[in-house]
């Protein structure tokens, strides 16, 4: 599931996101959401979070687990 939509995104949700640094490449970091920082319903490239461990990103994809 892609995380174009707040309603869709939670604190504690387990998440894919892409740093502004990696746009270019598309690399994914993995984590959990603590905050959302996007405040419109909707945002076309993704709703931008913070991950626990302090990271910002867009949500690329919603419940995955982090491949090897």
């Amino acid at each position: 599931m892609h995380g174009r939509n707040r309603n869709d995104i939670y604190p504690g949700l387990e998440v894919a996101i892409i740093l502004k640094k990696d746009q270019r490449t598309g690399k994914r970091t993995y984590g959990i959401v603590k905050d959302i920082l996007t405040s419109a319903p909707y945002h076309s490239r993704g709703i931008k979070v913070r991950l626990e461990d302090g990271q910002i990103g867009r949500v690329e994809e919603i419940n995955v687990t982090e491949e090897d």
